[in-house]
């Protein structure tokens, strides 16, 4: 079997408007989500008329067919994936409304996914980011710890900027923290992220909010919000001269890398994350496997 570069739609869009339809005044769906089924149906429907067949009553075997044709052509798993979802949906409602009487989608499998692995830095390009603040100025000491604190504990940027000044206890070295779905959890803040801590309180704090719980005030004395530390980390990632594509989440990525690195029990860094499922914290051993082929590949004579 060939796909024909001859391009035909095979006459899909009348088929399958009437789904779309349906999507939109029975089940409400938005404009962008019919138009994203539109677009998978559009691409089956065209490969069934390019190889002859009818795109309404496409077989078990037809279907299979296409996702070969598919990974063969290097199509990512991912949009197959979705535009298997949207054929399931589809030929599930022809089963409804008794234009079929069965549903070829039923025994095929979707196209398993490979979890990409997370972003995330070197210990040399940790300390480099850590160390860029200017120290001189109450911002940059409140940077520093902040920064400090995010590594130490492996805080999502929402819980670093949330926390107040209860929220720490500089005499047991510990940071209370809530998570997701307001879960609580406790960790433990390390000596470097409790000395800067400690020096932001004494010296730089003070300078920028006089009353008030919260423990990082922005420059006028409130809460900061998520975007605005984001935007400041990726300021100094650039004056740290950090080339990585950095996201919200990648210094708590390279705590948890850098755990696992160093041994730590996976059980002991789901409690530190505050990860409600161990599958979710268990990407990190696929990230230090990936550093230690890397490391073997760059310096082994045989690698």
């Amino acid at each position: 079997m060939t796909n024909s570069d001859n391009k035909s739609d095979g006459g899909s869009l009348a088929e399958y408007q009437p789904f779309l339809d349906h999507l939109l005044l029975v089940e409400r769906l938005s404009e962008r989500t019919i138009d994203s089924y539109g677009r998978d149906l559009k691409a089956l429907a065209q490969w069934a008329g390019n190889n002859g067949r009818s795109f309404k009553q496409l077989s078990s075997d037809d279907l299979r067919d296409f996702l070969d044709w598919r990974q063969q052509a290097d199509y990512k798993a991912s949009s197959t994936a979705r535009l298997l979802s949207a054929a399931k949906r589809y030929y599930g409602y022809l089963l409804s409304e008794k234009a079929r009487s069965d549903d070829p989608t039923a025994p095929l499998l979707r196209p398993r996914l490979t979890r990409p692995l997370p972003k995330t830095l070197s210990e040399a390009d940790v300390d480099a980011l850590l160390d860029a603040p200017n120290l001189d100025e109450p911002i940059g000491l409140r940077d520093k710890a902040m920064l400090e604190l995010l590594y130490a504990a492996g805080l999502r940027i929402s819980e670093l900027v949330g926390l107040t000044r209860d929220c720490v206890n500089l005499r047991q070295g510990l940071v209370r923290v809530i998570g997701k779905g307001d879960k609580e959890r406790i960790v433990p803040m390390g000596e470097e992220a409790l000395h800067w801590l400690d020096q932001y309180l004494k010296y730089a704090r003070p300078a920028l909010i006089s009353d008030g719980d919260v423990l990082f005030p922005s420059q006028r004395g409130q809460q900061m919000t998520r975007q605005t530390f984001w935007h400041r980390i990726k300021r100094y990632a650039l004056e740290a001269g950090l080339k990585s594509d950095l996201s919200p989440h990648t210094v708590r990525h390279a705590f948890a890398t850098h755990l696992v690195n160093h041994g730590a029990d996976l059980r002991v860094v789901q409690m530190l994350l505050g990860h409600a499922d161990l599958s979710t914290t268990q990407i990190y051993t696929h990230v230090a496997r990936e550093r230690l082929k890397s490391f073997h590949g760059q310096h082994h004579p045989r690698g």
